[in-house]
C-alpha cells in the first residue's frame, strides 16, 4: 500500500462515515483536493487490488477489505493524536498534520505497543472512538448541539470540525470535551445559541453549534 491509496481509503472510509455506501468521485476529488480523473484512476488500481469496488458512474464503496485496511489507518492517526496530547503536550488544534504522517507506520508491534502505553483509549482528542485492533469502535451516543431544544444540557463530547481555526476558537472560549454545556435560549432570526459552560454565559452561533457533540 502507497501513502496515497491509504489516503484515499480512509478519505471514502469518512465520506461514507463507515458505511458501505457508493461515494462521488466528485466528492472524493474535492475533500482530496485532485481532479475526478485522478480519483478515477485510483478507484481502478484499488479496485485491482480487492479494496474497492467501482463501476462508471456509480461511485466508489468499501469491499470488507478495504473497511478493513481504513479502520487500522485511522486506528493509527487517532491513536498518535492521543499519545501527542497526553504524552508530549501538544494541544488539540496541533495534532491532525503530524498524526497524517505518523499514520503510514506499517510496524503493527509499535502500534499495539502504542495502544498498551496509552491504556487502551476508546476515543481521541476530539472524542472520535478509536478502533480496537481488530476493527471494533464504540461511537458515543451524541447529539448535534444545534438540534437541541433549549433547557438540554449535557457533556461535551467531540466535535464535527477538527480544524485549527475551530479548535482554536474553542479554546478561546473555553469549551473542551467533558464540559458540561446547558441550552438557555435560542435566537429565532439567526439560530445562534445561550449556553451555560462549566459556570459561565456564553453565545455561539449557529455554525458553532453545528459542530459540537453533546451526550
Amino acid at each position: 500500500m502507497t501513502r496515497s491509496e491509504e489516503n484515499y481509503l480512509k478519505t471514502i472510509f469518512h465520506l461514507g462515515s463507515g458505511d458501505d455506501v457508493s461515494i462521488n468521485t466528485n466528492a472524493i476529488a474535492e475533500q482530496m483536493e485532485t481532479k475526478p480523473s485522478s480519483v478515477t484512476d485510483m478507484a481502478k488500481k484499488l479496485a485491482e487490488k480487492g479494496l474497492v469496488n467501482y463501476k462508471k458512474y456509480q461511485g466508489i464503496s468499501l469491499t470488507d477489505a478495504g473497511v478493513k485496511t481504513a479502520l487500522s489507518i485511522v486506528r493509527k492517526h487517532r491513536l498518535w493524536e492521543t499519545f501527542l496530547v497526553e504524552k508530549l503536550d501538544f494541544a488539540w488544534d496541533e495534532v491532525h498534520e503530524v498524526a497524517e504522517q505518523l499514520e503510514h507506520i506499517k510496524s503493527e508491534k509499535l502500534i499495539d505497543k502504542l495502544d498498551q502505553l496509552l491504556q487502551f483509549p476508546k476515543y481521541d482528542p476530539h472524542g472520535d472512538p478509536i478502533p480496537g485492533k481488530n476493527g471494533e469502535f464504540q461511537e458515543h451516543n451524541k447529539d448535534l448541539l444545534s438540534e437541541l431544544p433549549v433547557g438540554a444540557h449535557g457533556i461535551c463530547v467531540g466535535v464535527k470540525d477538527s480544524s485549527s481555526a475551530f479548535l482554536q476558537y474553542l479554546d478561546k472560549h473555553e469549551i473542551s470535551i467533558g464540559k458540561p454545556i446547558q441550552i438557555l435560549g435560542k435566537e429565532a432570526f439567526d439560530g445562534s445559541l445561550h449556553l451555560k459552560i462549566g459556570e459561565r454565559e456564553h453565545m455561539v452561533s449557529h455554525q458553532i453549534a453545528c459542530n459540537i457533540y453533546l451526550k
